[in-house]
């Protein structure tokens, strides 16, 4: 324990306020730095590296096994492919931090782009108002589940249960007879997958991406700083800012090769990007991992609970909504098919894949990221192989099954090293 110099008052000596050591910043140096990280591994806060080295293996061995897998064209499509997906998955994200499920996701999505497809070309409404009005379907169904689950006390396994089932019939019931509504090439909604942008645009975008990470954590470092608070050392964040650049500059320069940086993928991370700073920095966000840690506990610290909780499932309708907006693009059209077959479950496991707890108030938005990286791998790598999709079930099956065994061996780790 850091040693302190009592403090006196009056002619009585105060005993000196002995700071958790956890929360002292000692590491000035790369070898205090790796000795500070490999004493979080032990402690059970593995982060991302399980995932980082699992997505880093898959690739290796896929080409190894094809010679395209890391093509600027393959990886350009597991770009766009990932998209959709990835932003259900941002919101399954929100969800399990409470501790909860939600079996809608994909029905949601589905009804969402039926609403797209049937407001821009049967009603003939402009296309940017018919995307805003499929999210905002996407935020009252989740309004609705949220009320429903938080006020009335349905447990939200079952309500988002009858949700699949209701909101797949009124997808169905919105397409019509055909079953399929295609939408028009050139439009906005097109031009959401279509539209790619040029390299001097994906060289900005990463460099303002770095600096924009660099000043932010100066900003809350030196806040920390002010507060008397431990703060970071500068070689910490200027290792962390390379860290950072050296996977976005590489992207970029592979993506710039091909088309260039695809706007579905940056929409994607976009979001990403937002609901991580939201969670982390934000007083909301606090509340979210509070109620999904002890939801009594979050009551009694006077956190309105109910409100969170709809909160919560009202963001993962709509960020369900956006997936489905962005699977009507790629596709031009919105049929049953759209969000009706594995999306939830790959949604749901690329949440537990890439990090994020299955037993709440343990997780990070960049989680989606890496766990649709991780499922978009294994997908891609397979079709270039030309195996059966039997095949991808059950090795998305296995790494779900190492991913869920990692995290009850780290909550494990936590609880011998007193950590929650």
């Amino acid at each position: 324990m850091a040693q302190q110099t009592p403090v006196s008052r009056g002619t009585e000596a105060v005993p000196p306020i002995e700071r958790d050591p956890r929360l002292i910043v000692t590491a000035t140096s790369p070898r205090g730095l790796i000795t500070t990280a490999l004493h979080r591994v032990r402690s059970g806060e593995l982060g991302p590296i399980p995932v980082i080295l699992g997505l880093i293996f898959i690739c290796v061995v896929f080409q190894f096994a094809h010679e395209r897998f890391l093509s600027p064209q393959n990886l350009s499509n597991l770009a766009v492919q990932i998209a959709a997906v990835g932003l259900m998955t941002t919101g399954v994200i929100m969800v399990l931090l409470l501790g909860e499920i939600d079996l809608s996701i994909g029905s949601v999505a589905g009804a969402s782009a039926a609403v797209l497809a049937v407001l821009s070309v049967k009603q003939g409404y402009p296309e940017p108002l018919a995307i805003a009005a499929a999210i905002g379907t996407g935020l009252v169904i989740g309004i609705i589940q949220g009320t429903v689950f938080a006020k009335i006390g349905v447990p939200a396994f079952v309500v988002t249960l009858a949700g699949l089932l209701g909101w797949q019939g009124l997808q169905i019931y919105l397409l019509g007879d055909t079953g399929t509504i295609n939408v028009k090439d050139g439009g906005p909604i097109a031009a959401l997958t279509q539209t790619y942008f040029i390299p001097a645009v994906g060289w900005g975008i990463a460099v303002a991406v770095v600096l924009a990470y660099i000043g932010f954590t100066l900003y809350g470092e030196q806040r920390r700083s002010a507060a008397g608070l431990p703060a970071k050392p500068t070689m910490e964040i200027g290792l962390r800012a390379l860290l950072l650049a050296i996977p976005i500059f590489g992207a970029v320069a592979l993506l710039n090769q091909f088309k260039g940086v695809p706007l579905s993928f940056l929409v994607f991370v976009g979001f990403v990007v937002a609901f991580d700073l939201m969670l982390r920095k934000t007083r909301y966000g606090r509340m979210v991992f509070a109620v999904g840690g002890n939801a009594e506990a979050a009551r009694r610290a006077g956190i309105n609970v109910d409100l969170i909780r709809i909160s919560v499932f009202a963001l993962a309708s709509a960020l369900s909504a956006i997936g489905g907006i962005l699977m009507v693009s790629r596709s031009f059209s919105a049929s049953l098919s759209t969000a009706g077959g594995d999306e939830l479950m790959m949604a749901i496991a690329a949440a537990v894949i890439g990090g994020t707890s299955l037993f709440g108030g343990r997780g990070n938005a960049y989680s989606a990221l890496l766990g649709g990286l991780v499922l978009g791998a294994i997908t891609s790598g397979l079709y270039l192989l030309q195996m059966d999709s039997s095949i991808r079930y059950m090795i998305t099956a296995l790494v779900l099954l190492i991913a869920v065994v990692l995290d009850a061996m780290s909550r494990r780790s936590r609880k011998l090293h007193a950590r929650s």
